[in-house]
């Protein structure tokens, strides 16, 4: 099975979030704050991805890595959106049109298999025939290195079954299944050990320029 996808280049220019907080009673008391005030957590952010890339945010915890993450795949409103190709506004209905979101913490059914779970993927998210989505679900084990484990069951935090690695591979075939051009993940190597997030930013940069 053979997808035509889309190149997306994603662009956004002076990106701003602002939330509400509240102030605590030491700030009240001392600084004579308000009770609520402004905190902005992106000021003026600007940048861009090109298809067959591979782009790396880092900063440090706090810095509002994944509120701009949240941001681009349409999550959260900001200022001065973002756009899809200069010419399509990125909003949640367009980003999902055209890409994926891997959260950090995964929702995988942990009494599934790797490969029940991607097919259950596939049976939600793909309108073709029965045997056009077990292609792609044989596909995307075999892009991912999923085949050793792909009868495992995922299992839980509790009960260890599959490795970090492999469980975060999951996560992101489950995402992967529609074909998607842009793919954006969070942290998609934290809790790894340095081998397996080599294994995962390796894939990433395989898919990228495939």
């Amino acid at each position: 099975m053979t997808k035509t996808v889309t190149p997306i280049k994603l662009s956004f220019t002076d990106l701003t979030y602002t939330v509400r907080v509240k102030s605590s009673k030491m700030e009240r008391q001392n600084q004579g704050a308000k009770k609520y005030r402004n905190e902005t957590i992106l000021k003026g952010v600007s940048g861009y991805a090109l298809p067959g890339q591979t782009h790396y945010i880092m900063g440090a915890s706090g810095a509002g890595k994944t509120t701009l993450l949240n941001a681009l795949s349409g999550r959260i409103k900001v200022d001065r959106w973002a756009k899809l190709n200069d010419a399509i506004p990125l909003t949640a209905s367009s980003f999902a049109r055209f890409g994926a979101y891997v959260m950090q913490d995964d929702i995988l059914f942990e009494y599934f298999t790797v490969r029940e779970a991607l097919e259950f993927a596939a049976n939600l998210k793909l309108r073709i025939s029965a045997q056009e989505r077990k292609e792609r679900v044989d596909e995307i084990i075999k892009e991912l290195g999923l085949g050793k484990c792909q009868h495992t069951q995922i299992g839980s935090e509790m009960r260890k079954t599959i490795s970090g690695g492999e469980r975060k591979r999951t996560s992101i075939g489950v995402e992967l299944i529609t074909d998607p051009s842009l793919i954006v993940l969070d942290e998609p190597t934290s809790g790894l050990d340095s081998v397996k997030a080599t294994g995962i930013i390796q894939t990433l940069h395989n898919l990228a320029r495939t």
